[in-house]
Formats: structure tokens, sequence, C-alpha cells
């Protein structure tokens, strides 16, 4: 911003300066935008919108904690913003905080719902993609512990051989050739346990890579796995009792792509529903995804 241009802003009052900045957004010139912006918060720091709209400009510059700090104001005088907790749960799931990430994209969800305001499928699949990384987390930390579970149990039949052998080495009924061979006998038994246990762990570990619901078997609504999927003429497959619940609560149209819908539009969708029950059977797992 020219230097002349930031001495004009002085007489400027808080909505024009929030104008200001909103054309530098449009212009992605988010410094300035944040100084328009920051400058109507000195001028009214009562409007929450200003805080949102800083917030936002944080965010297109990878400034979570600033956008965090942003939406939590935002949400101080207005608990029911949407974009206040859309914003706030990408900064969130950016800084790996999963749980409260997903906790204000469905906050921002459920009240863009309530309030029909129209996001298309934007928060939807910020929540999908927040959940997916919480639940790679989740699956992480699963394998560390698998591994460490493994590595104890290949200590343990070691050390179980090791105290078998050492026991022999004291029977003095035993010749020298008896207890070479019940020696090797002992030592190839615990050779075929650890070998058994590896390949176990190796089959679960070749499951966990194919741990992974694709979107498309996840209602667009609730984000879980389909278990009665319709279809609208839009070609847009719902739960349906989510559809249904938001034709009765918010309107009468496709969510995603806000053509007119009504309930008796609805048709099963015999085809995924054939898709979903045989991904559950061979993947059981994906219950709790």
């Amino acid at each position: 911003m020219s230097k002349h241009n930031m001495y004009s802003t002085a007489n400027l009052s808080d909505a024009q300066l929030k104008d200001q900045g909103n054309q530098m957004f449009s212009a992605r010139k988010y410094e300035d935008a944040i100084n328009c912006y920051s400058k109507a918060i000195i001028k009214n720091p009562t409007n929450a919108t200003y805080f949102t709209n800083r917030a936002l400009c944080h965010l297109k510059m990878k400034r979570w904690e600033q956008s965090c700090q942003d939406c939590r104001r935002a949400l101080d005088m207005d608990p029911n913003l949407v974009k206040a907790h859309f914003f706030l749960g990408q900064s969130l799931m950016e800084l790996e905080l999963y749980d409260e990430s997903i906790k204000h994209l469905q906050r921002a969800f459920d009240l863009a719902k309530e309030q029909r305001q129209n996001f298309g499928d934007d928060i939807a699949s910020q929540l999908r993609l927040a959940r997916k990384k919480r639940w790679n987390v989740q699956e992480e930390k699963r394998i560390c512990q698998e591994i460490e579970l493994q590595t104890y149990l290949n200590k343990l039949i070691r050390e179980d051989m090791k105290n078998r052998i050492e026991k022999l080495t004291f029977d003095d009924s035993l010749d020298d050739e008896t207890l070479k061979d019940k020696t090797q006998e002992i030592e190839q038994e615990c050779e075929d346990h650890i070998t058994e246990l590896n390949n176990i762990f190796a089959k679960i570990d070749e499951r966990r890579r194919k741990r992974d619901v694709p979107d498309y078997l996840c209602g667009k609504i609730s984000f879980e796995i389909l278990t009665d999927p319709v279809i609208t003429p839009s070609g847009i497959t719902y739960e349906r009792k989510d559809i249904e619940e938001h034709l009765q609560r918010v309107g009468h149209f496709d969510p995603v792509t806000r053509v007119k819908l009504t309930q008796d539009q609805l048709i099963p969708n015999f085809s995924m529903k054939e898709v979903v029950d045989a991904f559950i059977s061979e993947n059981e797992w994906s219950l709790d995804y």
C-alpha cells in the first residue's frame, strides 16, 4: 500500500476500511488487507466480521496461530458465526489439533445448515479431511503399539529359549551329544515361533496399509459410511435420514447442487449399497472409522 493510501485511510470509517481491505484481499494483497482490517478493528473493536476477515488473511498466509486468535475473538462476540468456526477449524487442523478442529468444523457445518448459508461442499470437505487426518494419527499410534508388542514378544521368546537351554546345562543326566541335540531343538522351536509371530504381524501390517475409507462411500452430510444410500436427480448420493432431515429442516433443495429437491425424488441407490456392503464385509474395522 502506498504512503498516500496509508495516510488517506486516517479519515475513513471502519466500514470503509473494511471495504478497502476486501479489495486488497480480492487482489491477493493479504498483508495490505490485514492492515486495513486492523485499522477497522481499532475504530470499531466490536465488529466480529473484521476479525474473521483478518483471520482469513492469516489463513491464506499460513499464520495459523494468528488466525486462531482472531477467530476466537470473533466467537467471543458471536458464538454462532459460521466463518469463525470454519476458519478456526482449518487453522487448528494445520496445527494438528484434530479433536478441536473437528469440533469447530462440525459446528460450522451445523450452523451453516441452520442459518441456510450456502458454503457448497467447502466446510464438509474440510471436515472429512480433518477426520481423515485424525484417523491417520490414531493409526500411527496403533502401529507403534503393535511394533512395541511385536518386539516385546520376540524378546520373551528368545529369553525363554535362553532359560530352557541354561536349564539343560545343569542336567547331569544328559551326555554331550544329547545336550547338543536338545539345544538345537529348542533353538529351532524358538526360530519357528518367531517366524510365525512375525508373519502374523506382517499380515496385520499389510491390512493396515489398506485401512482407508474412500470418500465416495461416506455420506456428504454426516460423513459416516453410507447405510441407506439414496440418489437425487442431480446424481448426488446421500444417507437417507440425513437428506430427509435436510429437506425438512433447511429447505427443499439439493445441499450440494442447490437444485430444487423433494423427498419423493429420492431413489434408493442399490448399486452403492452393494459396494458399501462388500467393502464393510472385507474391512470390519471401517465400522469404527
